[in-house]
């Protein structure tokens, strides 16, 4: 739940200065999923599809919230579990010809073997591991191979996205990317600047990395992208080193959310200008 910092910062107040941290705060070569809620309802609703990546490609998770959400209430009609989509771990139980770093030829998962069965016993821990048999090794080799491989099966979760459709116009004037607690003022801006003749669409992002596979083709309907976002332009710098697309951002760090009047007045200015605007002139 982003907060404003660093430190003990502005314990209160909402923030999403945490992106980077989440994305790229780690030792070593080792990606991890990162999702981003967008209201408090969807908030079950990503925790779902976080829970469904950590289970069918064996990997942590990061779900970001921020304190807008945390301190937000919401309708929300709790789901069926019978209607919920199905998570299937596949669990592995016949110790017969198991290899504990064998992988699943599409997710690249390993066999998740349930604990206490004869015959499945394997090494875990930190240290790195035969791409095989799961032995302690030390082969320069293999270690590239591993660390290439945990990477790659990060980013085939990708392929498991729906398809990124935009509200509002699906092409246009201005595309609005956001992610995380911004969607409501976005999702009024864009329906407000619509009804006063702009050619503007919004896409919303879920899951910040890896980053949805279509996104490229979909920003590129756009004649321009404004990124809001209450950072100093965390996504804008990650979209533009994942996927090298530039973006505007409008930027806010006060602790407090957008209002609607100020993505409004952002969307209207970039459709109204004929020449370049930087993210500064926005500020």
């Amino acid at each position: 739940v982003q907060r404003g910092g660093p430190s003990t910062g502005l314990p209160t107040k909402t923030e999403q200065s945490d992106l980077f941290q989440a994305v790229y705060g780690r030792n070593g070569e080792s990606p991890i999923p990162v999702l981003a809620a967008r209201s408090p309802a969807d908030c079950f609703e990503v925790a779902f599809e976080a829970s469904r990546i950590a289970i069918e490609y064996r990997t942590p998770v990061i779900l970001l919230s921020d304190g807008a959400i945390g301190n937000g209430t919401e309708p929300w009609k709790l789901p069926r579990a019978d209607a919920l989509p199905r998570i299937d771990p596949k669990l592995r139980t016949d110790p017969e010809g198991f290899q504990p770093y064998s992988r699943d030829p599409e997710t690249l998962a390993r066999p998740w073997a349930v604990p206490g069965t004869k015959g499945l016993e394997h090494r875990v821990g930190g240290l790195e591991k035969d791409s095989l048999t799961g032995n302690v090794s030390y082969d320069p080799l293999n270690h590239e191979k591993m660390t290439r491989t945990r990477a790659e099966k990060v980013n085939r979760i990708a392929r498991t996205y729906p398809k990124l459709v935009p509200a509002g116009d699906p092409d246009g004037e201005v595309g609005v990317l956001s992610w995380g607690g911004t969607y409501g003022s976005v999702t009024q801006a864009v329906i407000d600047a619509r009804a006063s003749g702009i050619r503007v669409g919004h896409i919303h992002l879920r899951h910040i990395f890896p980053l949805p596979l279509d996104l490229p083709e979909v920003l590129s309907r756009y004649r321009r992208i404004l990124l809001p976002e209450l950072n100093l332009g965390q996504l804008r710098l990650h979209v533009r080193g994942q996927l090298g697309i530039e973006t505007i951002g409008l930027n806010k760090i006060q602790g407090k959310p957008f209002h609607v009047a100020e993505v409004r007045s952002a969307i209207e200015a970039l459709a109204r200008s004929p020449g370049p605007v930087t993210h500064k002139e926005l500020a």
